[in-house]
């Protein structure tokens, strides 16, 4: 944060352009991302069986063999 001295003011911030023109409209479709689509429940299911397969094969190596 720059410092001014007392007795002087901070310079003004420059105007907003004048735009006569209209705001564009906002896009009918917003584009999602990769985390939209791993946030799917099927999908989330699917990673959640294959991650506890995973799991209990690991503690099978580890403790049973």
């Amino acid at each position: 944060m720059p410092y001014f001295p007392p007795h002087s003011a901070p310079p003004a911030p420059p105007a907003p352009p004048d735009s006569s023109e209209p705001a564009a409209p906002p896009p009918e479709h917003e584009p999602r991302g990769c985390l939209f689509a791993l946030s799917q429940p099927p999908l989330m299911l699917f990673l959640a069986v294959i991650g506890a397969l995973l799991l209990i094969t690991a503690v099978h190596d580890l403790f049973v063999l």
